[in-house]
């Protein structure tokens, strides 16, 4: 009898484990990757990758709209309960053939295998990756990080410094606990 008890534990444990396995794929980071998406996904495939989630289409006029300063198209994907997971954005507009040009991720559970996700702070950003360049504008200062082509802002408050002004920062002016404002891949 304890034998069987035993087994069975075994299995439930070993099913967890795969189960387990399987859902951290979902929520992984590396260069060219996040989660089932790749370089070579295509906008036609997103309600399979995602069909369990929700896409919400915010379409752009495209070559046809006569608005110089519009939007690119933007899938939006949200989990059942509401959350927003990613915004999807694609390298040609108004088509479902098209490739992925960037992945803004908006959830904590998407990370790459250094930690690095949406809630990490500075000192952990600048610890376990190389911050190949930073540039400033207004609002922000944005780290590049090109062994993941990824860049990643932070807000000017986040730095102790004023909005709208044009000062230059530099990687040791940033304060360690400074919070991610954005996080975006690109799959160029």
């Amino acid at each position: 009898m304890n034998k069987k008890i035993y087994k069975l534990f075994f299995i439930g444990l070993f099913s967890m484990l795969l189960i387990q396995c399987g859902n951290g794929n979902k929520f992984t980071i590396a260069k060219g990757k996040v989660g089932n998406l790749t370089t070579k996904t295509t906008i036609d495939e997103l309600d399979e990758i995602f069909e369990k989630d929700s896409i919400v289409r915010n379409l752009s006029e495209g070559s046809l709209g006569d608005n110089y300063f519009q939007d690119d198209d933007a899938y939006l994907i949200f989990e059942k309960g509401g959350k927003h997971l990613l915004t999807i954005t694609p390298k040609e507009q108004l088509d479902s053939l098209s490739t992925i040009k960037s992945v803004q991720i908006f959830d904590n559970r998407f990370q790459t295998s250094l930690g690095l996700s949406l809630a990490s702070s500075f000192e952990e950003i600048n610890l376990n990756n190389k911050i190949t360049k930073v540039e400033t504008s207004l609002s922000s200062a944005t780290l590049f990080i090109d062994d993941l082509n990824v860049t990643i802002s932070l807000d000017k408050e986040e730095l102790g410094l004023r909005n709208f002004s044009t000062q230059k920062i530099s990687i040791e002016q940033i304060p360690d606990l400074a919070k991610i404002k954005t996080y975006v891949i690109w799959f160029n």
